[in-house]
């Protein structure tokens, strides 16, 4: 199994776009301690590769990478030509978060500091419009709160005779879906949210086997097996084959079976 790799930092050097990924990188400081006779490791630099749509949905850009502290999860990775990786150690990231600020974090404490002082401001007016309430209450006639009281008996009926109906159209169509699916399919994924390996990618399928699932695609408008995808991460387990094919027909989602991870 590969090992998992957490880093914490902000770019150390521009973002480096490419097909359908970018890549930036980052340095972490190293052991504090070394073996006797050996130097202390001062900074190890990293080479972050994230899909470009994941680094998308963090909101950052070209400007604010640089600025922005980050939290990478991934798994380190040799496979990468060296003019891509110019850091130490190659990162394939499976999760992006961007922290909070150091400064954001104080706002937010001052903030919350500030809202018990206004409300203890706002307790001398409260007998004030207690008392008020309570003359209004007096001058009122008996008649008027009777209605109030069928008016509350009668709103809370109705969002729960539209509930019912809505939570079923959805199920209904989690069904639909997924019958017109191969047998097996558990679930349907965007085709941009998969992650195919490096040791995929060196391999080519064989084109004869192909074409036979591109025409069943064409003929059907469904591949004939799900891909095998890991439930957390999105990495391609089984199916390459007809992960191709659906690259090559432009299929917008694709039918899996997830792989839990061990």
């Amino acid at each position: 199994m590969p090992h998992k790799i957490t880093l914490t930092g902000s770019a150390t050097g521009p973002l480096r776009e490419y097909d359908r990924y970018v890549a930036f990188d980052m340095r972490e400081k190293g052991s504090p301690s070394a073996p006797k006779g050996l130097k202390k490791s001062t900074f190890i630099s990293y080479t972050v590769f994230v899909a470009k749509k994941a680094f998308n949905k963090t909101g950052l850009t070209k400007k604010s990478i640089m600025h922005e502290k980050v939290l990478i999860q991934g798994e380190p990775t040799l496979d990468i030509p060296i003019d891509e990786c110019p850091g130490e150690v190659g990162v394939i990231c499976f999760q992006i978060t961007v922290l909070p600020n150091k400064n954001d974090k104080e706002k937010n404490q001052s903030e919350e500091k500030k809202e018990p002082k206004q409300e203890a401001s706002a307790s001398p007016e409260a007998p004030q419009n207690t008392e008020s309430k309570k003359q209004e209450e007096t001058q009122a006639p008996v008649s008027q709160p009777v209605a109030k009281e069928e008016k509350k008996e009668v709103k809370p009926i109705q969002p729960e005779i539209q509930q019912v109906p809505t939570e079923e159209k959805k199920t209904e169509k989690k069904k639909t879906t997924l019958s017109n699916q191969p047998k097996g399919t558990q679930d349907l994924l965007n085709f941009d949210d998969i992650i195919v390996p490096e040791e995929f990618l060196k391999t080519r399928p064989n084109p004869e086997k192909t074409q036979k699932v591109i025409d069943f695609v064409k003929r059907t408008g469904r591949l004939d097996e799900p891909l095998t995808v890991e439930k957390e991460s999105k990495i391609l387990k089984d199916g390459y084959r007809r992960y191709v094919v659906a690259k090559t027909v432009k299929m917008d989602q694709v039918p899996v079976v997830y792989e839990y991870q061990k």
